[in-house]
Parts: structure tokens; C-alpha cells; sequence
């Protein structure tokens, strides 16, 4: 198979796209041509276009639209424009977008072959295919997506940039427009995300569970408890030590949620409740300090090395179900957003590829994660 680039033509002018073939397959390149930008889009070509010339004036998408759409799509494919009807408002919107050549009809030979090597020589300096996923930090701090991340690149070719932050903050991102794609666990705020269009397709991907964490001293005597809202009751009573996350995450909007349901309004100025203001394996890492207890998600516990006298003290309370959720950012919230891509990772995630990765993850062959299931 010839390893030429590909030089896609795009002109709804049968004979000016016929005679650009021609001459691109002249110099030894690979050329597929289209009469519209919409049959380009369209075909499988897009992703393997080193270059791109296409007219400006066309029915339908116009060539100025086709460079937008593409970069819309996070592609960055070198595009050379050609036009009967050259303007320099065009020009300076095309080169603004990236354009490497913007020819005038009838354009001479050696000037489209300057503009195709320029372009030839900017693809393999491209940006490469990069989404950006706002994330848990215990999607991080469980070693998960440093575990699936390099899995999917190889199904992929595609880089994931990950922000780990608590739950809420990842979904405030989303609706800002500030990532490609979301993988949270707080259903309410999943669910509210979508309604208010900020989001799009949100999908169960797997689930876990919450468990309490504690010194082996257990001033409050929840040990063996199976009832979350008992223990944070008993733990209150006794003023031990609690370690809150406190930062608008997942856990944190569950810990709120399971105080709420215990009747029990914790105030940071009684001395025994801190909020710490940071994500899951900061807050274990001061629990572990003070000898506190914390709620955390099992899997960030099964990876953390610091335990000291920290053990799980409460645990198995179908209250502490911990779903996750992927949701693709809105790509009408998000001026760049690469929703091709975006969507490639959301359905390896939720698919068979994906959950394969995520089961095949395990620390001290324990399982951190299960398929996804219903609330309980």
C-alpha cells in the first residue's frame, strides 16, 4: 500500500477538480476528489487528509465553512483555498483559521505545488488528535485512567487530557465549555447537566461503592456497621475526628446527602469536623494524619498507600452505591470542541472495548470497579 499523503479536492467544478487531480497525482500523491464539502465530510477520507484544496464558492458549505467545520471537529488538516473571485476578507478569515495557501483561478502550476509542500510539511507537524475529559479525582487517584488512557490511544490514535477535580467542578467546566467530555458520579447533577443542555448522550459506565473509613481505635464504635447514616450519627455523638473533602465533588455531595439523612448539620467550628478543600487521596492522607474518618470511594482506598492506622470501618449500606456517568459536552456550548472525538472515547467507554479495560483493573486481584447496574 502507498504511504503518498492524501490530498483530498473538493469543487463542485467536475473539469477544475478533474485537472487538480490530475496534476497532485502528477507529483506523486495519493488524490481522492468530492463535488461538495458536505460529501467530504461525509467519507472516510477526513481523518487521513494531509491536505485539503477546495473552491471557496460552492453550493451548500462553502470552502470557508469546511476549513471551520473540520477545526470545529478538531482536526487540524492543512486546507488551501481557490477562488475565481479572490477578497481579502476571505483571505484574512481563511489564513486567521490556518489556511496555508489561498490561490486566485487561474492559478499557475508551481504556485499550487509551493502551497502543497508548505502543507505537506504542516501535517506532519500537526496538532495531534486531543480531547480534553473533566474528571473525578478518583478517577485518578484509583489509578484507573492511567490504567484504560494508553489502551484507548492504541484503539485510537486519539490523546485524552485529563482535568481531575471533584464532581461538581468537572460538570461547572462542561458548562462553560471548558471540556470535550465528562466521566463524574453525582446522578442528580448528571441528570440536571443534560436538562439544562449543557450536556448530552449521559450514559452509565460502571459503578462502585462508598465506604467509611477510620483509626483502628474507633472512638465512635462503627466497625462492622452496615448502615452509613448510624455511623456518622454515632461519630457526631462522640466528637471523633472527621475529614470532609468539602469541595463540591461526587463523595463530598454524598457525604452531605448521608449528614442530611442522619439529621446532623456538622459545623466545621465544633473542632472535630475539618473540611479540607482538596480531592480524595489529599483528604486520606490528612485523615490518616489526625487519625480521622472519612468517606471515601473504595477503589481511591484500595490504591492508597498511606493508610497507616486507617482501615474500612463501614461499609455495604445500599446507600453508598457509587455510579459513574460519561456525558458528552454540548458542542453548541463549546466553540472548539472536538465532539467526533469526544464521542469516539464516550462510546469505547460505555461499549464492550472500554469496560473490558476498566474490569481488567484490579490491585491485589480485587476488582475497584463492576459493570454498570440500576440505582439501588
Amino acid at each position: 500500500m502507498s504511504k503518498a499523503p492524501l490530498i483530498s479536492i473538493v469543487d463542485d467544478d467536475a473539469l477544475a477538480r478533474d485537472g487538480i487531480r490530475e496534476l497532485v497525482e502528477s507529483l506523486g500523491y495519493k488524490a481522492t476528489a468530492f463535488e461538495s464539502a458536505e460529501d467530504f465530510l461525509k467519507s472516510s477520507a477526513v481523518a487521513d487528509t494531509a491536505c485539503l484544496i477546495t473552491d471557496l464558492q460552492m453550493p451548500g458549505l462553502s470552502g470557508l465553512e469546511l476549513q471551520e467545520a473540520l477545526r470545529s471537529k478538531g482536526y487540524h488538516t492543512p486546507v488551501i483555498l481557490i477562488t475565481a473571485f479572490p477578497d481579502e476578507k476571505h483571505r484574512a478569515r481563511a489564513f486567521d483559521n490556518g489556511a496555508v495557501g489561498f490561490l486566485s483561478k487561474p492559478f499557475d502550476e508551481a504556485s499550487l505545488i509551493k502551497c502543497l509542500t508548505v502543507a505537506i510539511t504542516a501535517f506532519g507537524q500537526v496538532v495531534k488528535r486531543c480531547i480534553t475529559l473533566g474528571s473525578t479525582t478518583s478517577m485518578r487517584d484509583s489509578g484507573l485512567l492511567a490504567h484504560i488512557l494508553p489502551l484507548f490511544k492504541a484503539a485510537s490514535g486519539i490523546d485524552v487530557h485529563v482535568v481531575a477535580v471533584g464532581t461538581g467542578q468537572a460538570l461547572a467546566m462542561g458548562a462553560r465549555g471548558d471540556a470535550d467530555a465528562l466521566l463524574v458520579h453525582d446522578r442528580a447533577g448528571e441528570h440536571k447537566f443534560v436538562a439544562d443542555n449543557s450536556g448530552v448522550d449521559r450514559r452509565d459506565v460502571i459503578y462502585n461503592d462508598f465506604v467509611i473509613v477510620g483509626p483502628s481505635s474507633d472512638p465512635a464504635c462503627i466497625h462492622g456497621l452496615k448502615n452509613a447514616q448510624q455511623a456518622l450519627s454515632q461519630i457526631a455523638g462522640a466528637a471523633a475526628s472527621f475529614a470532609s473533602r468539602g469541595d463540591d465533588s461526587g463523595t463530598n455531595r454524598m457525604e452531605l446527602r448521608l449528614w442530611k439523612a442522619a439529621g446532623i448539620t456538622p459545623d466545621p467550628r465544633g473542632g472535630w469536623y475539618r473540611v479540607v478543600g482538596q480531592g480524595m487521596g489529599a483528604t486520606l492522607n490528612i485523615a490518616s494524619e489526625i487519625n480521622a474518618y472519612s468517606l471515601t470511594d473504595r477503589a481511591t482506598w484500595l490504591n492508597f498507600k498511606n493508610g497507616r492506622d486507617l482501615e474500612i470501618l463501614t461499609e455495604v449500606d445500599p446507600a453508598l452505591f457509587n455510579p459513574y456517568g460519561s456525558i458528552l459536552v454540548n458542542p453548541a456550548n463549546r466553540p472548539n470542541a472536538k465532539f467526533g472525538d469526544a464521542k469516539i472515547w464516550h462510546e469505547w467507554l460505555t461499549t464492550k472495548p472500554g469496560l473490558d479495560a476498566i474490569l481488567s483493573y484490579r490491585i491485589n486481584g480485587e476488582e475497584l470497579f463492576l459493570p454498570p447496574r440500576a440505582a439501588a
